[in-house]
């Protein structure tokens, strides 16, 4: 069975459902409580499983919802469905003020913060006159379509389960998108996405407001379904079942969130029976059966429920290329992106200039103020024994680092104190010293995160898939890439399948597809063979030829002899000496460096 036929099949088994004779009215209400809360859990797969941010906090983001759609059609005598949009927005709001607080925390802290704001929320449901304080409020009205009443719990299932899975379709769609790649890039952390284009921080308040988003709509549908509200339903203890949830099914997958709420909403039903007859006594025992499930999923299966289930499922089928886009690419490829200098390298105006830069970390003086430009056409080799300040250097240059003194300029324009984005957006491209792909992501969909800043959709384009033009256009410039560095074969592979010399050129082919007018490369030749590293310096000699600038850190020094221009040796984060490789090799003070004296 294909995966299109499973997710059919379970469409249709979500619709038979509630007419399948001798099925009680009671398992189809907790159905309908499985689909409110796989909403919140939904939230949760994107927010936690794919940009890396545990919230416990969520069902804070549920009471908003339902709280807002209980005044408003209580007290305003509103109808419900003219309060879903308020009741959207209010908890959309709700979570830009908290998110924007909340996500400059990272580590264990951001957890921590989202517990902190899920009890103070709590509270204030709890306290305030105008919300009924901790009775709640009653009698909100039902839902209802025309003359059709959704009172009647088999006709509330149809709707809950229909937003359901349009939620899981507009969640899906955004995963798939320009957006959606760059969420997921978060969980590989922040400096890799930053340094091709990404604003990491309003990548995060956006995947935040959207769970949120979600969590306020299943709250709206629970206000409605319940009849009544109150503080209990949206405690602390609420937001850590939703995020048992997500873990529970699989926290990486968007079924996995259905499964989860199937799970833990039966389970919990089932023990809160069972338990207190076996323990002969009153009491929330069942978190302690969910406590075991938890440390036992973490032990067999980190990946829930889902990933036990999806090796027996067929491998998803990507689509095939767009014929038009990869011409389109191959074209633009093709072209030169800068124009190459003529002349001696006196003759020509530096393309980039390090003017005298110093990094001091406490009392460690990482780069001691050095200075040296890098010209168009030219490729520049920045070599030194282990720990001299090379990547420390690179990392000054892209904005990754912030210069305790000097200057950087790229193109005549001043780009130090600007963060690295901003950076790339100029034109400078680069890879790491230690490899940052996203090993659970493909190698065509690490590449295509290169060409973040050449796409324009929005989230709202991603999820109504109004971006496949713009997608196909992306993904034909990756696979020129990858084909231009000799790694077409690859792109359906996970990253994470790679070995460590193929890992290097893939980041070669995603710091390509920014469209570089200079590409900065950290030991792009380590863990390459003989023969890799000789395709390797015949692609920068291309690239050179094509109009892109190459500054590289590189310990190998037959490759950086027989491939740079100019070289600068750096020993203890200071500029020991500058040249020609043929000037180089000769120098005193780099034999010194490198070999402890010309003897």
């Amino acid at each position: 069975m294909s995966r299109r036929s499973a997710a059919l099949a379970l469409i249709v088994l979500i619709a038979v459902v509630p007419v399948l004779p001798g099925v009680p009215a009671f398992w189809i209400s907790l159905a309908n409580y499985i689909g409110l809360a796989a909403l919140v859990a939904l939230g949760l797969v994107l927010l936690t499983g794919v940009g890396g941010m545990t919230s416990f906090g969520q069902a804070a983001f549920v009471g908003f919802g339902a709280y807002t759609t209980a005044v408003l059609t209580t007290a305003l005598a509103w109808s419900p469905w003219l309060a879903l949009p308020v009741a959207l927005l209010v908890t959309a709001l709700a979570a830009l003020i908290i998110g924007l607080v909340t996500l400059r925390l990272s580590g264990h802290y951001l957890p921590l913060g989202t517990i902190a704001w899920g009890i103070a929320i709590y509270y204030v449901f709890g306290n305030m006159k105008t919300l009924g304080g901790y009775d709640g409020i009653p009698g909100i009205p039902a839902l209802s379509i025309g003359p059709w009443s959704l009172l009647d719990q088999r006709v509330s299932y149809y709707l809950i389960w229909l937003i359901v899975l349009g939620a899981m379709v507009l969640t899906a769609n955004l995963l798939d998108s320009r957006i959606g790649r760059a969420i997921r890039a978060l969980r590989s952390g922040a400096q890799a996405a930053e340094s091709f284009g990404v604003d990491t921080a309003r990548t995060k308040l956006i995947a935040f407001v959207y769970a949120a988003v979600l969590a306020g709509l299943s709250g709206w549908l629970y206000a409605h379904v319940q009849r009544a509200v109150s503080p209990s339903s949206f405690g602390l203890n609420a937001g850590i079942e939703y995020l048992l949830m997500a873990v529970t099914g699989g926290v990486g997958n968007l079924i996995g969130a259905v499964i989860g709420a199937a799970v833990v909403t039966i389970l919990k039903d089932q023990l809160q029976n069972l338990l207190p007859l076996l323990f002969r006594g009153t009491g929330n025992y069942e978190t302690i059966v969910f406590g075991i499930l938890l440390v036992a999923l973490l032990q067999i299966a980190r990946g829930g429920i889902w990933s036990l289930i999806e090796p027996y499922l067929p491998a998803r089928a990507r689509p095939a290329p767009d014929v038009l886009a990869s011409a389109t690419a191959t074209e633009a490829a093709s072209v030169p992106l800068a124009p190459v200098a003529a002349g001696s390298r006196q003759d020509t105006a530096p393309l980039l200039s390090a003017d005298v830069i110093r990094k001091v970390f406490g009392g460690l003086v990482a780069v001691n103020d050095v200075s040296f430009d890098v010209r168009p056409g030219e490729i520049v080799g920045l070599i030194g024994p282990n720990g001299a300040g090379k990547s420390t250097t690179f990392n000054l240059l892209t904005g990754v680092t912030h210069l305790t003194a000097g200057g950087v300029r790229f193109a005549g324009e001043g780009v130090e104190g600007l963060p690295s984005r901003a950076v790339a957006r100029r034109g400078i491209a680069r890879t790491f010293q230690h490899v940052k792909l996203i090993p659970d992501m493909s190698v065509l969909d690490n590449v295509v995160l290169g060409s973040h800043i050449h796409g324009k959709a929005g989230v709202v384009s991603a999820m109504l898939r109004l971006d496949r033009a713009e997608e196909a256009r992306l993904l034909g410039d990756a696979r020129e890439q990858l084909k231009r560095v000799g790694m077409a074969d690859a792109a359906d592979k996970p990253a994470g399948s790679l070995a460590l010399g193929q890992s290097r050129v893939v980041e070669i082919a995603r710091a390509l597809c920014l469209r570089p007018r200079l590409l900065m490369l950290d030991e792009p030749a380590a863990g390459l063979r003989h023969l890799e590293k000789q395709n390797l310096a015949e692609l920068l000699r291309r690239l050179k030829a094509g109009g892109i600038s190459i500054l590289l850190v590189e310990h190998d020094m037959d490759f950086v002899m027989g491939l740079t221009d100019h070289i600068v040796v750096l020993d203890f984060g200071t500029k020991i000496a500058e040249g020609s490789p043929a000037e180089i090799q000769v120098d005193p003070a780099v034999l010194e460096a490198y070999l402890g004296g010309i003897e």
